[in-house]
């Protein structure tokens, strides 16, 4: 039985993290500071959105443990802490990249996406 409450364990913080990706900023983020840390006004020139928009989203992340932060002077910069939520998001969007891509060629099994949503 324990085995059980073990897996139950493992689904649910699965859960808590693809909730926590589950928005497209966010994902926007990451992949900006996979490239190296950055204050919020760099990553605003990156990711359309506002600053309180994208204050809001930086701190879900840093509280979750995905990013961490420093001061300096005025700026706050934050980086990367997680390196298992890089490679999950890099893996997860190049996947679906390839499968948006007409050119690649790719077995049915393999695909995140149906058919139909190319």
């Amino acid at each position: 039985m324990e085995r059980l409450a073990d897996a139950d364990t493992v689904f649910d913080s699965v859960a808590e993290l693809f909730s926590l990706l589950s928005t497209p900023i966010r994902l926007k983020i990451i992949s900006s500071l996979c490239k190296g840390e950055k204050n919020v006004t760099q990553l605003l020139s990156e990711i359309d959105t506002t600053q309180p928009n994208m204050s809001q989203h930086l701190s879900t992340l840093y509280r979750a443990g995905v990013l961490g932060k420093r001061r300096d002077s005025t700026q706050i910069y934050y980086r990367l802490e997680s390196e298992r939520v890089a490679t999950l998001c890099r893996a997860v969007c190049t996947q679906v990249a390839m499968e948006m891509d007409r050119d690649v060629q790719m077995a049915p099994s393999d695909r995140l996406l149906p058919l139909g949503a190319r």
